[in-house]
């Protein structure tokens, strides 16, 4: 007899080769069911394999490796002793392995006696048998021959203990208690379980049948992506604040001692935290399985998680994307025993067994010098503006990878070697619109301060602004210690003034000022009537500008900054906490953020106590809305400054209307073939205007030819002011 050692040499001691060892034993245990069926009804093996050819064949091909005058009944234990050999040789994980010692069917798992009836060993090889027709749809044929008169082509609960019958005659298990833990763990499925359970057709899921072949995909499926453990970075290569790096390094040790049993990163949206879990499933010698989302305990993704994190050794990591005072329920996952992963935002919870004994580590945003070696690790290299981007673009690692990528490939499409900034300023644009442009309205930046006419005040205020935006993370490492844990790098403004006074347009110019996008959110319109969904809404655009490190524009801000009210219904309750969680939100958001309204006395002081700078804007006076009149019209205008003077005096129109004018004074002198604007287009121009507004044009009223009143009536309207 050849040594048990010999058998089975050829087939690589992996993962590969488990499956094909497995595979023989249960064709083995197949065709020896039909041996039996063929003594009972006067025929014979062979003429099993002439109804079957293709059985023949399998069969052929495992003869020459059985030892000669082996009986079908030693043939049972002379399987089981083949595969612990085999599985002695492997050092790798072994997914098959893996499922006996999951599901309760670990009971024997001690007994090596290969002679001794195995519940684990049957049981793996009942998910073998019932996945044959997954290898070859002609076993399909088999078993519905088998199943007369039932028409199902995969294998019945009943007929997969049929096939373990030598381990049923030992009393060691009986079909149902055979296929129960594989159907409780999720190895198998029943299609239809409203028949009586002895008919259950039976199928193992291609997912599962894959991994046990060793071969799983990085997309095993649609709501899954799976990363094997070498492709996994080391604790040690995180680029992660120094504080952080020890705790992680320590995470390990407890889950392997089930201290904790879930590990739960909360970050910005923009944090690569998968990244991190990875790496904290290398430490534990696994791969990754993460899901985009958490799935309901109904659904397959959420049934076949757990064998699949089994099967492949993977930690499995759930993102969960999470509004103000929501709680996901994570239920258990049947089929896997080990920690979990999730990573969550700012808000929410979880609530389930999976989240019992978690251990919540809070991932910051990168700052300064951890951003640098970000960009220099992403770009591959170190270019010559890479101080003066990661200073400027305050992104954390997983949209810094993004951004790199494609200012690498924006550079390499020019034909150029080195990243510039504007390569990351285009990189990051696109980013931008991708993520927020369904959810705010970019603004075009461009100008520049001199651009603006405003009073002193004013003007002083928003160079105070620009300066607390440019220096915003500086300025949190000069800090005294009084300030503690309270400051955020976060910049908060509110404007406030009449329309069209120049708030938006200060808005695009700071933002072109700091090389920033804008974009602008209408509070009016986040708000919903249904309870909660403001608060969503709110949280969806503050964390995706935070993360994307844009200037968030706020408009119409009374609209949820105003007084809070008496509680008198269950409406001003609602609108109260709408009012208070946009109050929280903005004390600790991390961004440039911009709130606008018309109504200041209505804001709530609360509200303006927390904000960096308020920025009153006022009506422009005579001198001003000279100045703006003379930005706004063309270089080559033919208006006369006398008439100009008068129009700065007389009209007390606001910078917006006067910029509406300057523009449909333009449109005139082009349609009349003139192109030169002159004092006739500028006058119907702003006729115009105060007709839009309902007001009498205060030109009419002077007295015939007391437009001409020069730099005197000038002079003596600012004297007035």
């Amino acid at each position: 007899m050849r040594p048990p050692s010999s058998a089975f040499e050829d087939l690589p001691a992996d993962a590969g080769g488990h499956f094909v060892l497995n595979l023989y034993a249960a064709i083995f245990r197949l065709v020896n069911h039909l041996r039996q069926l063929a003594e009972l009804s006067d025929s014979s093996l062979e003429q099993a394999f002439e109804r079957f050819p293709f059985l023949g064949e399998y069969f052929l091909e495992m003869r020459p490796r059985m030892p000669e005058g082996l009986t079908w009944s030693d043939g049972i234990a002379w399987w089981r002793e083949q595969i612990l050999v085999f599985e002695g040789r492997c050092e790798g994980h072994l997914p098959l392995l893996a499922l006996d010692r999951m599901a309760d069917l670990d009971e024997d798992s001690d007994v090596v006696d290969a002679s001794e009836p195995s519940v684990a060993f049957a049981g793996r090889l009942a998910f073998m048998a019932i996945g044959l027709v997954e290898e070859d749809s002609r076993f399909g044929t088999v078993f519905a021959e088998l199943q007369q008169p039932l028409d199902a082509r995969r294998p019945t609960l009943e007929l997969a203990g049929q096939m373990m019958l030598e381990e049923v005659r030992a009393g060691v298990v009986d079909p149902w208690s055979l296929c129960r833990p594989l159907l409780g763990a999720g190895f198998v499925q029943a299609l239809d379980r409203r028949a009586p359970r002895a008919e259950w057709v039976l199928r193992v899921p291609p997912l599962l049948w894959d991994a046990a072949r060793g071969r799983v995909e990085a997309r095993p499926a649609n709501w899954a992506r799976h990363r094997p453990r070498h492709d996994l970075a080391a604790l040690d290569e995180l680029i992660v604040p120094e504080e952080l790096r020890g705790r992680l390094e320590r995470l390990p040790d407890l889950l392997q001692g089930g201290r904790v049993r879930s590990v739960i990163l909360r970050c910005d949206p923009g944090s690569d935290a998968l990244e991190i879990h990875g790496a904290i499933a290398k430490a534990l010698g696994c791969g990754m399985v993460a899901l985009p989302e958490l799935p309901s305990s109904d659904e397959e993704a959420w049934r076949l998680l757990g064998p699949l994190c089994t099967m492949t050794r993977s930690l499995p990591v759930i993102r969960c994307e999470l509004g103000p005072g929501e709680t996901a329920k994570a239920p258990d996952l049947e089929g896997y025993e080990g920690p979990v992963g999730f990573v969550l935002g700012s808000e929410g919870g979880l609530d389930g067994e999976v989240a019992e004994r978690n251990l919540t580590l809070r991932l910051p945003p990168p700052r300064s010098e951890l951003r640098h070696r970000i960009w220099s690790r992403a770009l591959g290299e170190e270019p010559a503006e890479l101080g003066e981007i990661a200073a400027r673009f305050h992104l954390s690692d997983g949209y810094i990878r993004r951004v790199a990528r494609m200012a690498r490939a924006s550079t390499e499409l020019d034909g150029r070697q080195d990243v510039a900034l504007e390569d990351v300023r285009r990189a990051s644009r696109t980013l931008n619109r991708q993520l927020l442009d369904t959810l705010a309205s970019r603004l075009d930046v461009a100008g520049s301060w001199s651009h603006l006419v405003t009073a002193d005040t004013t003007g002083e205020k928003l160079f105070e602004l620009e300066r607390r935006c440019r220096h915003r993370e500086r300025l949190l490492d000069r800090l005294g210690p009084a300030f503690g844990t309270g400051s955020n790098r976060g910049v908060r403004a509110l404007m406030t003034g009449p329309s069209g006074t120049g708030k938006t347009l200060a808005a695009k110019i700071l933002a072109a000022e700091l090389g920033m996008d804008l974009y602008r959110v209408d509070l009016a319109a986040v708000i919903n009537k249904y309870i909660g969904e403001t608060e969503k809404n709110l949280h969806r655009v503050l964390s995706r500008a935070e993360a994307l490190d844009v200037v968030l524009l706020l408009d119409e801000g009374d609209a949820l900054l105003g007084h809070r009210t008496e509680v008198r219904s269950a409406n001003d309750r609602y609108a109260n906490l709408e009012t208070n969680y946009l109050l929280q939100r903005l004390e600790h958001y991390q961004g440039i953020v911009l709130v606008t309204t018309n109504l200041g006395d209505n804001i709530d002081p609360a509200f303006q106590r927390r904000m960096d700078v308020v920025i009153p804007f006022f009506p422009p006076q005579a001198d001003e809305r000279l100045r703006i009149l003379g930005l706004h019209l063309p270089m080559d205008h033919r208006v006369d400054d006398h008439y100009l003077e008068q129009v700065a005096v007389r009209c007390t129109l606001h910078g917006g209307q006067l910029r509406n004018a300057a523009l449909h004074a333009a449109l005139l002198a082009l349609d009349d073939g003139s192109d030169t604007v002159s004092v006739r287009h500028l006058d119907a121009a702003l006729r115009s205007e105060y007709r839009k507004a309902g007001g009498t044009f205060p030109l009419d009223a002077l007295p015939t030819g007391s437009r001409d009143g020069g730099f005197e009536a000038f002079a003596a309207a600012l004297g007035g002011n």
